[in-house]
């Protein structure tokens, strides 16, 4: 979009006097084909979850979090308690279609309704829901939602060193915007952020690109996908930088 000038010549930003705030998620369960998702609760299954994170010894993956692994069960359920409960962040537990197990946790943060600026963070996916279609369809529910609500950007952020969440959000479609150096002191070390993004914009065409890949066509008998995401969000990023 065409940044118009001032009476002074000078370029500003284009108008956006015809958007107003939008209001909070409002924790509605978010269904796919896939997977579906529900606001955290003090009610729900939390020691499934615990141990869906904890049998198949995920501490790893746990790294670039600034809080984890759990050693055990109480543990878990005080940063629920404390942390995981709150407006915001706000988070979803996933489960997959099939399974009244809980698989993994994501949720908004940063959430800033007065400028249209909402961010998904605080992944984490057990072992059972990594790589699985479940997972992908979690992240397009989330975005579809955002931006079904109003939102105007919708951003991904993480630890520059984390190659794994760097490389997931390229895959679905965010734009690298740079690196903050030295932005946070996490686990008694530093943190370069590296900052992504998707706006409103870019919305309409991304979700195209999510349906044509989340279509049951697109998956053989045994669940594999015949094309990749990663196939069809990438010419969208290119076209952007180009």
């Amino acid at each position: 979009m065409k940044n118009p000038t001032n009476e002074w010549k000078q370029t500003v930003g284009f108008s956006v006097e015809t958007w107003s705030p939008v209001g909070l998620p409002d924790g509605e369960p978010l269904n796919g084909y896939f997977s579906r998702m529900e606001r955290l609760r003090k009610d729900h299954p939390l020691e499934e979850l615990f141990h869906a994170f904890t049998r198949s010894q995920d501490e790893e993956r746990w790294t670039y979090l600034p809080y984890g692994p759990f050693k055990n069960f109480p543990s878990f359920e005080t940063w629920i308690n404390e942390f995981a409960l709150s407006e915001d962040p706000f988070f979803y537990l996933i489960f997959s279609s099939d399974s009244r197990e809980p698989l993994g946790l994501a949720s908004y943060t940063r959430i800033d309704p007065e400028n249209g600026v909402i961010e998904v963070g605080h992944i984490h996916f057990s072992k059972g829901l990594q790589k699985h279609a479940a997972a992908t369809e979690a992240m397009f529910l989330m975005m579809k939602n955002a931006f079904d609500m109003g939102y105007r950007r919708y951003e991904w952020k993480c630890d520059s060193l984390n190659q794994p969440s760097c490389r997931a959000a390229e895959r679905l479609g965010f734009s690298f915007e740079g690196i903050f150096r030295q932005a946070r002191i996490y686990k008694g070390r530093n943190r370069d952020t590296t900052w992504f993004s998707i706006i409103d914009q870019e919305w309409p065409g991304l979700q195209r690109v999510f349906q044509q890949w989340l279509a049951p066509q697109n998956f053989d008998e045994k669940g594999r996908q015949k094309i990749s995401l990663t196939q069809l969000t990438l010419p969208i990023i290119k076209a952007r930088t180009s």
